[in-house]
């Protein structure tokens, strides 16, 4: 694996950090689009899908970027 730190302005993040923010704002996108389209009000339960949804896109992230 290719994993390695980014420094931005001196400040050395980890590569799980930046895919963590990564696959956070992909999470916030994809429930706001789900919301939009309705299909959100037939989720059982909103913040265990949330949870699974962000644990989905980070493991997708790191599978691709970590390579």
């Amino acid at each position: 694996m290719n994993l390695h730190e980014w420094a931005i302005g001196g400040v050395y993040l980890g590569p799980l950090f930046v895919y963590g923010v990564l696959a956070l704002l992909l999470t916030a996108l994809s429930l706001w689009l789900l919301q939009r389209s309705g299909l959100g009000r037939h989720l059982w339960h909103g913040a265990l899908f949330g949870c699974a949804l962000f644990v989905l896109w980070l493991a997708g992230i790191v599978a691709v970027l970590a390579t």
